[in-house]
C-alpha cells in the first residue's frame, strides 16, 4: 500500500515540499482542484521523483483533447509517473460555478475517459482518431498537432467515484478509481468494493487490473499542540464533507445520518465556521485517522490495507517529519 500526500497549489513552494515528502519516503503526491489550478503545480513538482496525479481534474468543463494534451506532458515531465485524475464535481458547481453542462453524468465521464485513450492511442501508435458519440466528436488530428513520440505508455486515467452507477463504470472503462476520503474501511468494504467487483467483470477485467485509490483525512501528530490543532482543522474538513447530500450514504451507514441535514441547514445560514462543533470526538475518530505517526500507521493498516493500493491523504498540519515516520512504521508493519 503505497502513501501520497496531498500537494498546494503554491507553485513557489511545490518543488521544495514535493522534494522534501520524497526524501521522508513518500511515495507520491496529489493536487485537489480547488482555489489554484490542478495542474500547474505538479508541473513544478515533476522532478522531484514522487509519482503525481491529480485527484481529481474536474472533468466536465474541460474538453478531453485538454485533458490529452496536459496528460502527455506531464506523463514526459515526471518520467512516466503521472496518472491523470478526473471527477464530477456536483450539478450546482457544475452549471454555476463552470458554466459547463450536467448531463447524463455517468454515460459522459465514461466518454470522456474513452476519447482521452482514443486521442492517446492516435497519438502512441497512430490509431485512426475516429471517436464519434452523442458527448463528443474526435475525428480530426493532422500530424502537426501530434505531440512529440516518448519512451513511456500514455498514463492511466483515475477516475473518482461516489455512487454505485458510477463506481461500477468506472470499475469497468478507467484505470483506477478513486475513493473520496469521506468513507470508513467499513462503508468501502461492505458498500463499495462489490461494485468495484461488478464493474470488473463487466469489464472482462480482474482487481489487479485496477488500481484502488483510497482518500483518507490522516494527520499524524508529534506533539500534544500540533495533534490539538490538526484535531480542530479536520472536524471542519469533515464538517463541510459532511454538510453534502452526496456524502450522505457514509453517515447513513454508520447510522450518523440525522447529522447531514443538520449540517446543512447550517451551511445555508452562513454558519461555515461553526460547522465543526457538530463532529464530535467519535466522529472524528471514525472517519479520520489522527494520533502519533505510529498510531496513525496501525490504523491506516488495520483499516485499509487489505483494500487499498494507494491512500491519499488529506493532512492537517502535518509536518513532513512526522508524514515521513508514518511511512517508515507503515512499512514496518508490512
Amino acid at each position: 500500500m503505497k502513501i501520497d500526500v496531498s500537494l498546494s497549489g503554491d507553485l513557489a513552494t511545490t518543488p521544495d515540499h514535493a522534494a522534501a515528502l520524497r526524501a521522508a519516503g513518500i511515495d507520491g503526491g496529489f493536487t485537489f482542484e480547488g482555489n489554484s489550478d490542478v495542474f500547474f503545480p505538479l508541473v513544478t513538482a515533476a522532478s522531484a521523483g514522487l509519482d503525481l496525479y491529480t485527484n481529481v481534474a474536474i472533468a466536465f468543463p474541460r474538453s478531453p483533447m485538454h485533458l490529452a494534451y496536459q496528460g502527455w506532458d506531464l506523463q514526459r515531465a515526471t518520467g512516466g509517473r503521472f496518472a491523470l485524475g478526473l471527477g464530477t464535481q456536483i450539478k450546482p458547481h457544475i452549471e454555476r460555478r463552470y458554466s459547463s453542462t450536467w448531463d447524463r453524468p455517468v454515460g459522459r465521464m465514461v466518454d470522456i475517459v474513452k476519447a482521452t485513450k482514443a486521442i492517446w492511442a492516435n497519438w502512441a501508435d497512430g490509431t485512426p482518431l475516429d471517436h464519434l458519440t452523442d458527448f463528443h466528436r474526435f475525428d480530426l488530428m493532422t500530424p502537426i498537432f501530434v505531440p512529440p513520440p516518448m519512451p513511456f505508455a500514455p498514463p492511466p486515467i483515475w477516475a473518482g467515484a461516489l455512487g454505485p452507477q458510477m463506481t461500477r463504470a468506472m470499475a469497468r472503462h478507467a484505470d483506477g478509481v478513486i475513493i473520496h476520503p469521506f468513507n470508513t474501511g467499513d462503508f468501502l468494504a461492505s458498500s463499495t468494493m462489490p461494485v468495484i467487483e461488478e464493474g470488473l467483470e463487466a469489464g472482462g477485467k480482474t482487481r489487479r487490473d485496477l488500481t484502488l485509490n483510497v482518500g483518507c483525512i490522516c494527520s499524524p501528530s508529534l506533539t500534544d499542540e500540533d495533534y490539538e490543532r490538526s484535531s480542530q482543522s479536520m472536524r471542519g474538513n469533515l464538517a463541510f464533507y459532511g454538510s453534502t447530500p452526496a456524502y450522505k450514504v457514509t453517515l447513513d451507514h454508520h447510522g450518523l445520518g440525522d447529522l447531514q441535514p443538520k449540517l446543512r441547514e447550517m451551511t445555508k445560514t452562513g454558519a461555515w465556521d461553526q460547522l465543526g462543533s457538530l463532529i464530535d470526538d467519535e466522529v472524528l475518530d471514525l472517519l479520520a485517522v489522527r494520533g502519533t505517526p505510529t498510531e496513525c500507521a496501525a490504523r491506516l493498516r488495520e483499516e485499509y490495507g487489505a483494500l487499498a493500493d494507494r491512500m491519499s491523504l488529506t493532512t492537517h498540519n502535518a509536518s513532513v517529519e512526522a508524514l515521513g515516520q508514518m511511512a517508515v512504521a507503515l512499512r514496518d508493519l508490512s
